[in-house]
């Protein structure tokens, strides 16, 4: 069974009674429960945990990480961080969410500020789907709709996706990357735009199902990473 581990920095919801409101059991929680209902074994880790809830041990067994965070980026350890992206050159997929483009761990593996444009003026959003045929897509169709979620537009300041799956659209004309994949080492990495702390991004049915797929598309496989260093001639 394919574990995940979802990461949250889990401040707002203690914070903020709007937050608290929609996220009651944080967003880990609502992100944990609909992946154990399709069928992966998830746990989940938070920023004021011993190590951030990411022990060596915890990432040796985790087949993807699924990151969340926004206000406390700068307090994620760079030893946390260098122990993480040393999981995701191994083979362990990681899926970034939302906010999560400024954390530590997303801007180091993409080598860029991994800024934009962003506004929360309560509108709508309109993800279409533009590689229909990629596995992370299945099931979508064109597009999804979503009743409210923070404009994030572009530039967006990261190295060209090895995929571009979704294309984001605001009602002040804004367009955004919102769904891009990436390879580093032996690890895959999906980028995924909805998800704001006071919108409902998590409980709508395809921002799941994409989830989900994501979770499929980038979980280690059996491929082990290749030997590196001084090597010893296979012929005479």
């Amino acid at each position: 069974m394919t574990k995940v581990t979802i990461w949250n920095e889990f401040r707002h919801e203690k914070s903020d009674a709007e937050v608290q409101a929609m996220y009651p059991e944080g967003i880990h929680g609502q992100l944990a429960k609909f992946l154990a209902e399709a069928g992966f074994d998830t746990t989940t880790a938070t920023l004021d945990e011993p190590e951030h809830g990411l022990t060596e041990s915890v990432l040796e067994k985790t087949d993807v990480l699924i990151w969340w965070g926004h206000m406390a980026h700068d307090e994620v350890a760079d030893e946390i961080v260098e122990r993480v992206q040393q999981r995701v050159l191994e083979g362990m997929g990681l899926i970034v969410l939302h906010s999560g483009h400024f954390s530590k761990i997303f801007k180091k593996l993409m080598g860029t500020s991994c800024d934009l444009k962003w506004r929360e003026d309560n509108s709508h959003a309109r993800i279409w789907t533009v590689n229909p045929s990629h596995p992370i897509a299945a099931g979508i169709g064109e597009y999804i709709d979503l009743e409210k979620e923070e404009m994030y537009g572009e530039h967006f300041d990261i190295p060209a996706p090895d995929e571009l799956v979704f294309v984001s659209w605001f009602p002040g004309g804004e367009v955004f990357r919102s769904g891009c994949t990436f390879r580093r080492g032996n690890g895959k990495i999906f980028y995924f735009q909805p998800g704001h702390e006071t919108y409902n991004s998590y409980y709508n049915d395809k921002v799941q199902r994409v989830i989900v797929n994501a979770v499929n598309w980038a979980k280690a496989t059996e491929n082990s990473r290749p030997y590196y260093g001084h090597f010893k001639a296979l012929e005479d």
